[in-house]
């Protein structure tokens, strides 16, 4: 009898045709997020698992999946999964690393766009019915002449750099390894201390992965280090800004804007995590918010879940998947 292979979430049809040649598929396909016990259920019997950004494993899931020999994560951020856990019951982990980097920092560059020059308001306007014709509202702040500050110059950061080129803005970063000389001279990009760059940036972008040390990074101290009427805008993970700090920054006008693509209730592994949006984040006028679209492209999210299916078909042929992020030992 083959295999049996679980995926959490909706996928193309070309990743279930794919596995299909050579394993059993079951699929979540209405995409509702299963609780801990319904994917524990789903899982029992399953050599290899395909999971999503919403879900989240530990080791009392992984223990009800005796059969499980693959987590095939169909994402890049793993902060959600106990990948510890996987290793010492000899399970692969693996991830997608590389195809989320572009759209995510496309959707950098339309949030910080969207927030400096009020498109939202704009269009609430519109469709209010009281526009009448061009009248002097709605100033924005554009990019040109202004300083962006980016804190992580990774994948995503290092791409976000590039979009930035034309915009005549100032790129100032901190990241713990300094970016070759000539990156930092290709792309007019200045490596700074963490407070010299929220004390200059008009824009602040944290680009770095969720782990204890960056959880709450931009906390209430780091935001009052910002300058006076800056945006800030996370696209990386919830935890890594304090959103209670930035709705009390929004409320005194320290804070100009807000951006989210992420938020602090996603990060399931987070025992003491909100288990909602804020109201009165939600309620803050110069706010910009999106559902986790940072790679909600089309095509790209089909690519993403087929390497995933390749990751599965690897390790379930005795070979170390390509996007292993661990070494289990049996």
């Amino acid at each position: 009898m083959q295999e049996l292979i679980f995926i959490t979430n909706w996928v193309h049809p070309e990743v279930v045709d794919r596995l299909r040649a050579d394993f059993r598929v079951e699929t979540n396909a209405n995409g509702r997020q299963l609780d801990k016990e319904e994917l524990m259920e789903k899982a029992r019997e399953a050599a290899g698992l395909m999971v999503f950004m919403p879900d989240s494993l530990d080791d009392a899931l992984l223990a009800g999946c005796p059969k499980l020999r693959i987590v095939a994560g169909a994402l890049k951020g793993y902060d959600n999964f106990d990948v510890q856990a996987c290793t010492r019951r000899g399970i692969w982990f693996s991830n997608v690393p590389d195809l989320l980097t572009e759209p995510t920092a496309e959707l950098v560059i339309g949030l910080i766009i969207g927030l400096g020059r009020n498109v939202l308001e704009g269009d609430r306007y519109i469709r209010s019915g009281a526009f009448r014709g061009w009248e002097p509202r709605l100033y924005g702040t554009g990019l040109a002449g202004r300083t962006v500050g980016i804190i992580g110059l990774g994948a995503v950061g290092r791409s976000v750099v590039r979009r930035l080129q034309g915009f005549r803005c100032s790129i100032v970063y901190s990241d713990s390894a300094q970016m070759p000389a000539s990156f930092e001279l290709d792309y007019g990009v200045t490596r700074v201390s963490l407070p010299e760059l929220l004390r200059a940036s008009d824009y602040v972008l944290p680009l770095v992965p969720l782990k204890p040390e960056t959880k709450h990074l931009l906390d209430a101290k780091r935001i009052a280090q910002m300058k006076p009427g800056s945006f800030l805008v996370n696209c990386c993970r919830g935890s890594v800004v304090d959103e209670r700090a930035v709705q009390e920054a929004l409320s005194t006008g320290h804070l100009q804007g807000y951006a989210a693509d992420v938020f602090e209730m996603e990060d399931w592994l987070r025992q003491d995590r909100p288990q909602c949006i804020a109201p009165e984040l939600l309620n803050q006028p110069k706010t910009l918010f999106t559902p986790h679209l940072g790679s909600a492209v089309d095509e790209v999210r089909k690519n993403i879940a087929l390497e995933a299916a390749e990751n599965i078909r690897e390790a379930l042929q005795g070979k170390r998947p390509r996007g292993a992020v661990n070494c289990p030992g049996r």
